[in-house]
């Protein structure tokens, strides 16, 4: 099994004498070494699967991993080994050990809209930038382990202050809905473990070897979570590359690989440096923009496949011809070898760069994915179904109740919520807890509260069955009762309501085959569904369309041919960055950029560009004078000068269009 492995591969697979830390450059087979590693301590070193727990940050990299295992172990046994995320493996044991901090097992997890709706309500403001700020600093607060109280005494000034005391209400909140957020399902089990030395002691057990991967995007709070479950042992390998830290913003700390050092002194370091997925002048153009960084650790990629093509740097009149260009240079490229359009990707800094490249995209007829799209969860008619499956779930999930109660219509209107929210809250009570009280019959009039009292009735008792019928039966049964599809036909135009329902069928379908494959009812599912992006089973399936993304979002995947636009300064790098003392993670992000490509990188700047409907000049990247520059082909670099360049283009694509143009007689 490991003849297939390089050296140092084969060398972080086989050590097992302490904490081992594999610095894996861009390419170089990091999932290999982490899948190899299972297997090698279940076949050769007597480990039970049971025993080992690998740790991820998507739900894609996680399934690829069992997948992986699965193949290499050929049928033997891989039966509870835990290859997941961290959030998953945080809930995971939060559902066995929730009553230690106060809360049932059956505790609801809430989403990022679910958490601003929270912040809206305290804040008493509809200003997102306002919301996304709170939400933000809470998070990274809650990710450096700051509760309310530390936040207030560490604040730096008035903002920060009234920050922490909207915290304190937010956390309130959270716990009087017993529910938990995204950051929660890492604080707690952190705070859980350091509060219950015998619950860490239990899990210690169970998970006695760790792997994690991406090590260099973990914040405070998941390292904390790995120092505890590994102790003073250091059971675990982490694989990361600090060349590749691009997550700082939203709280990844990269001086955790600083921190392994210092906190386990006998820490074995093992580089993996070749690289098999990148030409040598890709790579010389990764390895000499990088060395401009600090490092912790040295490392230098190599390959052997070769030493590739020139990397091509293209100039715009401005942003519209610089997506003319990019469009009309991939056609060409494609036509000329012969290539499929999942073969290229446009890569850029921020979301708002890729209309303009849509828009050209879609005038020439070519097929395009968008990564980072509206997730499948967010659709409202989905969103309309999770919250009758998290009251099932937990019923004193507020933000839920309301959502459920009022969609459909069902008599149900804003006075009598009003009514029902001020009691609940004058007594500390849920509002479905509320409304069983003999107070309340008093309060709302019989026809306000027999409505009411028909939906909680409804849902207790659609309760009782899901935690033992399947899941198929009560998903039926709910929409059934709910009436959703006459609901959906009612309020839209036809066709956008049979979208919309057709939705609903593919995530009714979802959920049904998840509950039959993992022997799971409706209640154990629900938890789970916040954690699981539905869109990684569609990004499986292959579909020949060019990729655009950004560059965060783009970190782990690889393609033939890359194109890299608006390499400008105040772009990449971003202004607010260069402002902030922030330029290495923005050159970790061109290394990024750079090292997804496997034979072709171009690279595209503009001479202008419009801001708030203003031209104004633009500069090329200072990245792009860090690169190698014999390397470089294009404007300015070893090259005929603009105007024959031009011309040749010109005359290239027409006859392009002539040949296609027979083609289609």
């Amino acid at each position: 099994m490991l003849s297939k492995l390089n050296a140092p591969q084969r060398e972080a697979v086989k050590y097992l004498d302490g904490p081992l830390l594999v610095l894996a450059g861009a390419g170089s087979g990091k999932t290999r070494v982490i899948t190899h590693k299972i297997v090698y301590l279940i076949e050769t070193c007597g480990f039970s699967a049971g025993n080992i727990a690998a740790i991820t940050f998507t739900n894609k990299a996680a399934k690829e991993m069992q997948e992986r295992v699965g193949k290499l172990l050929q049928g033997k046994s891989a039966r509870g080994l835990t290859v997941t995320t961290f959030h998953s493996l945080g809930l995971h044991i939060l559902r066995q050990e929730a009553g230690h901090l106060g809360y049932k097992p059956r505790f609801s997890v809430l989403d990022s809209s679910d958490s601003a709706g929270i912040l809206n309500d305290i804040l008493k403001t509809t200003d997102k930038k306002e919301i996304r700020r709170a939400q933000s600093v809470i998070s990274n607060w809650k990710n450096a382990q700051l509760p309310p109280f530390l936040a207030a005494q560490h604040a730096k000034d008035e903002v920060e202050r009234q920050l922490a005391v909207i915290y304190q209400a937010y956390q309130d909140t959270l716990q009087a809905y017993q529910a938990m957020d995204f950051d929660d399902l890492i604080r707690l089990p952190v705070e859980l473990f350091e509060k219950h030395p015998e619950v860490l002691e239990k899990w210690r057990d169970k998970l006695r070897y760790l792997l994690i991967d991406e090590y260099q995007d973990t914040n405070t709070c998941q390292y904390q979570l790995v120092k505890q479950l590994a102790g003073s042992r250091g059971a675990f390998t982490a694989v990361g590359d600090d060349d590749q830290a691009i997550y700082a913003w939203r709280g990844a700390n990269v001086e955790n690989l600083k921190a392994l050092q210092d906190d386990y002194p006998r820490l074995q370091v093992i580089k993996l440096e070749q690289n098999y997925r990148s030409t040598v002048r890709i790579l010389r153009a990764a390895n000499t923009l990088i060395a401009n960084n600090p490092k912790l650790f040295e490392k230098k990629l190599w390959s052997e496949l070769g030493h590739g093509d020139p990397i091509q740097i293209m100039a715009a009149k401005d942003e519209e011809q610089e997506a003319e260009n990019v469009v009309m240079r991939l056609q060409t490229h494609k036509f000329q070898h012969r290539t499929r359009f999942a073969d290229y990707a446009i890569l850029y800094r921020g979301n708002h760069q890729a209309r303009i490249f849509e828009q050209q995209l879609r005038n020439e007829k070519i097929p395009y994915l968008l990564s980072g799209g509206q997730s499948f969860f967010d659709r409202t008619e989905i969103k309309d179904i999770i919250a009758y499956l998290r009251l099932l779930a937990n019923s004193d999930d507020d933000p839920a109740f309301i959502r459920a109660v009022t969609t459909p219509k069902r008599g149900i209107g804003t006075s009598t919520l009003e009514k029902l929210g001020n009691y609940a809250a004058g007594r500390h009570l849920s509002l479905f807890a509320a409304a069983f009280e003999a107070g309340m019959e008093h309060q709302l009039g019989a026809k306000q509260y027999h409505p009411l009292m028909e939906f909680c009735n409804f849902i207790n008792g659609i309760s009782l069955r899901a935690e033992r019928e399947p899941c198929a039966t009560i998903m039926a049964d709910l929409l059934d009762a709910i009436g959703y599809e006459s609901h959906l036909f009612d309020q839209e135009e036809a066709r956008a309501a049979q979208n919309k329902w057709n939705n609903v069928q593919e995530f009714i379908g979802w959920i049904n085959k998840k509950g039959e494959e993992d022997g799971k009812t409706v209640i154990e599912l629900t938890q789970t569904i916040a954690l699981i992006n539905i869109l990684d089973s569609r990004e499986d399936q292959e579909v020949d369309a060019v990729r655009l993304s950004t560059l965060h979002a783009a970190k782990g995947l690889e393609y033939p041919h890359v194109f890299l636009v608006g390499v400008e300064e105040g772009i990449l790098p971003h202004r607010e960055s260069v402002d902030n003392g922030q330029i290495e993670e923005e050159r970790r992000l061109m290394y990024v950029g750079i090292t997804r490509a496997q034979k072709g990188l171009t690279l595209s700047h503009c001479h202008k560009r419009k801001r708030a409907g203003e031209w104004q000049g633009c500069e090329p990247s200072r990245f792009i004078g860090e690169l190698h520059q014999e390397d470089l082909r294009g404007t300015g670099f070893g090259q005929a000068d603009p105007e024959a360049q031009k011309t040749e283009g010109t005359a290239r694509l027409a006859q392009i269009r002539a040949m296609l143009a027979g083609y289609s007689k």
